[in-house]
């Protein structure tokens, strides 16, 4: 079978931040890289869960909404996929990632889509956990640009 193009990024060298993931057409996949591969911590669950709600969320609410394809955790739980429409630019999708991580950092309150009627499993949360990781994700992608969206070899 053909390897996938996440398959072939070097994860042993891969660090902190965003970058483009691969471009389907008019869909541009960002990989937000929150923790290093392999590097023996990773998302918690509980807080992955909270911050696809939050994350989600804000950017289907934000004046980007209708570019917004899918947001959703990695299956290695070192980070989450962003996919939009091509008509956001770079520069837009990287303030956009910006902004989702200011508004978990900060975020009080009820999680949205948090009821047993809207969520599949509504009681796993970890707010506190997500804010930790949204503060994180602030300081690296602090000064980020669209020439770091590239990954390194």
């Amino acid at each position: 079978m053909k390897k996938i193009a996440s398959f072939t990024v070097n994860h042993d060298v891969l660090q902190k931040g965003m970058y483009v993931s691969r471009i389907d057409g008019d869909v541009i996949t960002y990989d937000i890289r929150m923790k290093i591969p392999n590097g023996g911590e990773y998302l918690s669950m509980r807080s992955a869960h909270t911050i696809e709600h939050l994350f989600a969320t804000f950017a289907r609410n934000s004046e980007h909404g209708d570019k917004i394809v899918y947001v959703g955790p990695m299956g290695c739980k070192t980070g989450f996929y962003l996919l939009v429409r091509d008509t956001l630019s770079h520069e837009e999708a990287i303030a956009l990632v910006q902004e989702s991580m200011a508004f978990i950092a900060t975020f009080a309150g009820d999680i949205p889509g948090n009821t047993r009627k809207e969520c599949g499993n509504y009681l796993y949360h970890d707010l506190e956990g997500a804010k930790e990781i949204a503060k994180d994700m602030q300081k690296v992608l602090d000064n980020w640009t669209v020439e770091k969206l590239q990954y390194q070899e």
